[in-house]
């Protein structure tokens, strides 16, 4: 079902980036170059631009889907229970680290701390 909608989203963007670049330009890129008969007029939707909201409505519906489905795979679990493995292994030894946060010395009796320029 993931991949059905995945490649449908595909088709979607696809075809979505060809409706833009085949759009005609109105000429006044971000509101710029004024002019004109009736000033804040917008022209008649055209059937390439009502295609276009079209496939924007279906792009992000299948956003959408593709999301809740994600959601509803990975509810609940989290990396390590994929893979069935214990985080712990078995047989290695887990250092005490005490309540410091600093790494040990070299020596191994105090621990490694900044030194001061």
């Amino acid at each position: 079902m993931e991949n059905v909608v995945l490649i449908i989203h595909l088709i979607l963007a696809l075809s979505l980036i060809g409706t833009v670049l085949l759009q005609r330009s109105e000429g006044g890129g971000l509101g710029m170059g004024g002019g004109g008969g009736a000033t804040g007029s917008r022209p008649a939707p055209t059937a390439m631009s009502k295609f276009t909201w079209a496939l924007a409505a279906a792009f992000i519906c299948t956003s959408i889907a593709l999301t809740l489905i994600a959601a509803s795979n990975t509810a609940g679990s989290s990396v390590a229970d994929r893979f069935g493995a214990d985080p712990v292994q078995e047989g290695v030894p887990v250092p005490d680290l005490g309540d410091s946060l600093l790494p040990p010395s070299l020596n191994g009796d105090d621990p490694l701390l900044p030194a001061g320029e």
